[in-house]
């Protein structure tokens, strides 16, 4: 095991760039009037824990290098998708309406925004990175086992299969006679969100590339919150109240499609 000093150093210089990074996007947010752009950020700063740690830590140079290559692949293409969807589609209206109500009950704009977006931002990307920060501090042992592989494919397979959600949603979306209509095709027939499993099959793997070291079992810390996060705390719950009650036949979708693993749809018959 590595030396406890060698940890927290670590783990505390990561701490400290999350925290003077959001509160840089923070100012950003006060002066643009719009806090939409931290999605971006939050893959982009995932990737950018993976960068810090390579330089910080003194691990396995072969697990480093994989960890980091994982990450920064996962990052900067999901991070830009995001950034390009904001510039092209504008303000998520999730985050205006949050806003608005917390106005509404008297708070200013930069108040609401770090209250409601950016104050927890920090602490919570910093466990979920858990993976990539322990997994890359210890020097043993030296090279990849067959544990450390299976994560990397799985990440791969992670990257690919939201890749391709996305380019479907896209698409789908980009043609003018499918305006209000749901998309139950391709990788959405299968799973109501395809991004959110993919994002899980990228960290879980990047947990087991941790987990060959002893320090980097401590990381699924990491994964389960980012789990949590899905399943109760993300755009999905709230995306989904709304879509029922604004899209025709999204309830029939939901009846029928999986919401995270992907899994045949139910037939008709069995939808109540």
């Amino acid at each position: 095991m590595p030396e406890l000093q060698d940890i927290a150093i670590v783990l505390g210089a990561n701490f400290a760039i999350c925290v003077v990074c959001f509160i840089a996007l923070w100012g950003v947010a006060c002066a643009i009037r719009d806090v939409t752009f931290v999605d971006a950020f939050w893959a982009i700063g995932l990737a950018l824990m993976a960068v810090t740690t390579f330089f910080l830590a003194d691990g396995a140079e072969a697990r480093q290098q994989l960890m980091l290559v994982v990450a920064v692949v996962w990052g900067l293409r999901l991070g830009l998708y995001i950034l390009w969807r904001w510039r092209s589609h504008g303000p998520d209206r999730r985050y205006v309406k949050m806003l608005a109500r917390a106005q509404e009950k008297g708070a200013s704009f930069p108040k609401a925004a770090w209250t409601n977006v950016f104050a927890l931002q920090a602490p919570l990307m910093w466990v979920v990175s858990l993976p990539v920060q322990l997994g890359q501090i210890s020097d043993q042992p030296t090279s990849i086992g067959i544990v450390g592989w299976i994560g990397a494919v799985l990440a791969v397979l992670g990257i690919l299969f939201e890749s391709l959600g996305d380019w479907q949603l896209v698409r789908f979306k980009a043609d003018p006679a499918n305006q209000d209509k749901v998309l139950s095709s391709g990788l959405w027939r299968y799973t109501r969100h395809p991004n959110y499993f993919g994002d899980l099959c990228v960290w879980f793997g990047l947990f087991l590339i941790a987990a060959e070291t002893t320090l980097g079992l401590f990381s699924i810390v990491g994964w389960l919150v980012l789990l949590v996060l899905f399943l109760k705390y993300s755009g999905g719950p709230s995306y989904e109240k709304r879509l029922t009650y604004h899209r025709p036949g999204y309830a029939d979708y939901i009846a029928r499609t999986s919401s995270l693993v992907p899994w045949p749809p139910k037939a008709t018959s069995d939808v109540k």
